[in-house]
């Protein structure tokens, strides 16, 4: 009886485990522009590692929609729905994806590092075209405006981050397997 509770209970416990640390280290952030440097990009990667894909993406949806009630869990301490919907939105919103591709390169190639790299890649391509596009929309720039604004000044951190999330995450997902606490066990 214990194994089957756990086994139903314990991966929504991870998923909100997870979504808490994404909302602790989210708001700090460094403003360059309208799109500050964040590290909840690399816990969203990590995710990936620790839950899969479907449950970290449910883990920054959790994220998101805390936010979108008002817990200021967004960049600088901010949270509403006037956020979400404003012109930087489209990245949060963006982070859904992001989080739920990253974790299924790496549940679909264990075992590669390169293609879990192209995954976080095409994840963050996701990120980038939601966000540009909505960036776009909500504040009127053009599209080369909103490039040089709020993508080609993030390529080479989100690039490190991602390398960083490479080579911390399998190590994390092993020590979790091993301490037998990882939610696909």
């Amino acid at each position: 009886m214990e194994t089957k509770t756990r086994s139903r209970v314990y991966p929504l416990v991870m998923t909100a485990v997870m979504a808490a640390v994404i909302c602790a280290v989210a708001p700090f952030a460094l403003p360059v522009g309208p799109i500050p440097i964040t590290l909840g990009t690399l816990v969203m990667y990590l995710a990936g590692y620790v839950l899969g894909g479907k449950r970290a993406g449910a883990a920054v949806l959790v994220y998101v929609l805390l936010g979108a009630v008002g817990v200021p869990v967004f960049n600088g301490f901010t949270g509403g729905l006037g956020v979400v919907a404003g012109p930087t939105g489209g990245y949060i919103v963006g982070f859904i994806p992001l989080a739920l591709l990253s974790g299924l390169a790496v549940e679909r190639f264990p075992d590669s590092r390169v293609l879990q790299f192209a995954g976080m890649i095409l994840a963050t391509a996701v990120l980038y075209a939601l966000g540009t596009a909505w960036y776009c929309v909500q504040a009127g720039k053009t599209l080369g405006v909103a490039l040089g604004a709020c993508v080609f000044p993030f390529i080479p951190g989100d690039l490190a981050k991602m390398v960083v999330a490479l080579v911390l995450g399998p190590v994390l997902r092993e020590r979790l397997v091993r301490a037998g606490i990882h939610p696909e066990q």
